[in-house]
């Protein structure tokens, strides 16, 4: 539940984790094409908090394959309900929160604060273009500088979140 907003991979993405695919030196996860919806490798800069939180999971994974093995199985990864059933146990609704919401919070954020290219954002997300001749053009665009800066920028901005004690609605309240 900590990782998942600060990398906003798909809930499955995250689940399947290998620590083969982790190079903590770089601050990289490699998740492979054929882990990916668009079938393409994804790279995701980790920040410091994203590090330290993955650096304090090598002593849970058994030194097995999986960042979240199963507990049944260290041969499976966690089951795909595990991070909902997660936040109904924090008592977030399935109309507040999703584990798949991550993503979507991000990226509203992120596009509302200007900071960022919006392509930018986009490839972190792992997203395809949806034209098609810029998607023939843009095909090898990374933007990996500026993902690093704005991961790390996101992780900052939760944890300050989380120190001055603001929250955040999930929802919109009636008025």
């Amino acid at each position: 539940m900590k990782l998942a907003p600060l990398v906003f991979v798909r809930p499955g993405e995250l689940r399947k984790a290998e620590w083969a695919e982790f190079d903590l030196e770089h601050a990289e996860w490699r998740i492979p094409a054929a882990k990916m919806k668009m079938r393409r490798l994804h790279r995701v800069p980790l920040s410091r908090q994203a590090l330290a939180i993955i650096r304090d999971l090598h002593a849970f994974s058994r030194d097995g394959r999986w960042l979240f093995p199963s507990v049944r199985s260290i041969s499976r990864p966690m089951s795909e309900n595990t991070l909902n059933a997660g936040l109904r146990r924090l008592g977030y609704s399935k109309s507040e929160m999703t584990a798949h919401g991550f993503k979507g919070m991000a990226s509203t954020r992120l596009n509302e604060m200007g900071c960022w290219n919006r392509d930018a954002i986009e490839r972190q997300l792992a997203h395809q273009e949806s034209d098609d001749v810029r998607r023939a053009y843009m095909h090898a665009a990374e933007y990996w500088p500026e993902r690093v800066r704005m991961m790390q920028a996101w992780a900052d901005y939760l944890d300050e979140l989380r120190d001055a004690g603001k929250v955040v609605p999930l929802r919109r309240e009636n008025a």
